[in-house]
């Protein structure tokens, strides 16, 4: 398909007749201007003129002069925002405009360069910033450039072979050993407790925890049908994600005993409602106000949601539970739970070492 990004036209006369000729969404295009005998030539051009202008503009638009700003928050926002759920929307529009507008909001695409883009993300993991915003960054950069050059705008992607500088600070991924699990469960409410006997034991995400009802609740297992992010009800982070978790008979008598202190009975209500009860309490608040306080006290201050369900994953690879019933647990793939949840215990490593010495001795 041939596209001009701007184009005069030509003009022919044909049978005593002035015709226009241009292109239009790829299609050679004819339109009669008017008389020879009482149109000049150059009246033609300015009425064919006319008919290109609002042509021209729209290709201007789709064209490489067009702003960075101007097309994310254009054709990139207007497509990926129909297939982003609301998190990852919130999530990924505000980190493009805080960190890539900028530097490149006003910058043309056809400007932009690889070296441009590999500078941006060096400077971001040099701010300060975690390894996961400018992996992303990167991630962004690529799939904006890459639907740049889908949409016509510019012939090829300057984001296609980025990296993420090795400055980034990577996190120091850790998990809690069985001794720490239990001084955690010790110092805690019953209502917390359960909370965290959720994500340590069922492997939850908090998300999903704050969103049950006592509907969800069966016998040996819970439904995870939604979630909640911000105060709102969604739906669960993926289709891996809408499962059920299975409970062990011990997990399940608390749960129990908390649905008789708390006197719930009818399905519908929240597990853990707020003071009003048309709403479930908030990760934020109860964490800040009930859980955190009390971890800190005995040295766990370090722990968090994603420290339990990262330690779920690592204690059952301790106990050589087979990986795909994990990942099945955690509702994610297979691969995700080996490579960014579990970490295996030095007790674990230092046995494998051994078999090997032993295996190179026989």
């Amino acid at each position: 398909m041939r596209r001009n990004r701007y184009q005069k036209g030509s003009i022919k006369k044909r049978c005593g007749k002035w015709i226009g000729q241009y292109w239009e969404n790829g299609t050679r295009r004819n339109r009669l201007l008017g008389p020879v005998s009482t149109m000049r030539k150059s009246e033609a051009q300015a009425k064919l003129d006319k008919i290109l202008a609002p042509i021209n503009s729209a290709q201007d638009a789709l064209s490489g002069d067009q702003r960075f700003k101007d097309f994310v928050e254009g054709p990139y926002f207007g497509f990926y925002l129909r297939k982003w759920k609301k998190s990852t929307a919130g999530n990924n529009v505000n980190r493009i405009k805080v960190h890539l507008f900028p530097a490149l909001a006003d910058r043309r695409l056809s400007e932009v360069s690889r070296d441009d883009l590999q500078a941006i993300l060096d400077e971001k993991a040099t701010a300060d910033l975690s390894f996961s915003v400018v992996d992303h960054l990167k991630w962004d950069l690529k799939q904006i450039f890459e639907m740049a050059v889908a949409e016509g705008c510019i012939q090829r992607n300057p984001g296609a072979l980025l990296f993420t500088p090795k400055e980034a600070k990577r996190p120091v991924h850790t998990s809690m050993t069985i001794e720490e699990v239990i001084k955690c469960l010790a110092v805690l409410e019953p209502r917390e407790r359960l909370i965290v006997r959720l994500a340590l034991m069922a492997g939850m995400r908090p998300g999903e925890i704050f969103a049950l009802k006592w509907e969800h609740i069966q016998a040996g297992s819970i439904q995870i049908r939604q979630r909640v992010y911000r105060g709102d009800i969604d739906s669960p982070k993926t289709s891996n994600s809408v499962r059920d978790a299975a409970i062990s008979d011990t997990l399940a008598a608390d749960i129990e005993l908390w649905r008789a202190v708390s006197g719930a009975v009818r399905p519908e209500m929240w597990l853990f409602p707020s003071e009003k009860l048309d709403k479930p309490i908030r990760k934020d608040c109860c964490w800040r106000r009930n859980i955190a306080p009390r971890l800190k006290a005995v040295g766990l201050g370090w722990v968090t949601f994603q420290v339990m369900r990262r330690t779920h994953s690592s204690l059952m690879n301790d106990l050589k539970v087979d990986p795909k019933i994990v990942a099945d647990q955690l509702g994610h793939t297979l691969d995700v739970n080996q490579n960014v949840y579990t970490r295996s215990a030095v007790g674990r490593r230092k046995e494998a070492i051994e078999k090997l010495e032993t295996s190179l001795l026989m």
